[in-house]
């Protein structure tokens, strides 16, 4: 069952949505493209990255997820072809990344889960910390009050982004 959406009050700011637009592109080009890097480190693209992100966050425990669960997720965030999601995954299951494993579903042998490799966990692991250290300098100088408002921020973003999907 989802939540429904608060409505804003009609006397909000008339021009509250051309400030908010006027952040987006700093926000996720500054921030966003930034964190997205360094996660990523020397080994990765942008498709790929996302792809472990999905399997970590998203995944049984962490660690497998259908593959047509993937291409529906990433779907969201790119315009991606199911044959470059496709070739993301062969290039991570491939040496020298061996990052991923691409197995026949029980209930199917038409539907695929890919699985982290141990070696896989360990990127995931390392890319996590490298996200973690750069989002560290940027709320090094913010307060505790700032860093939960920050948070409370993009909880409510998401889950009114979801609601409109």
């Amino acid at each position: 069952m989802s939540k429904a959406v608060k409505k804003r009050p009609v006397r909000a700011s008339k021009d509250a949505a051309v400030r908010f637009l006027e952040f987006y592109y700093p926000i996720h080009y500054k921030a966003g493209v930034r964190v997205e890097d360094a996660m990523r480190g020397q080994d990765l693209g942008r498709h790929q990255v996302a792809i472990l992100w999905l399997i970590h966050s998203e995944g049984e425990e962490g660690r497998r997820i259908y593959r047509k669960e993937i291409e529906r997720l990433l779907g969201s965030w790119f315009e991606i072809s199911s044959a470059a999601i496709t070739k993301a995954i062969r290039s991570m299951g491939a040496s020298p990344l061996n990052l991923l494993t691409l197995e026949e579903a029980a209930h199917s042998g038409r539907e695929k889960v890919v699985i982290l490799t141990r070696e896989g966990e360990i990127f995931v692991k390392a890319m996590i910390g490298r996200g973690d250290m750069f989002i560290r300098r940027i709320i090094a100088t913010m307060s505790e009050e700032e860093i939960e408002q920050g948070l409370h921020f993009f909880k409510r973003i998401s889950e009114i982004i979801d609601e409109l999907e």
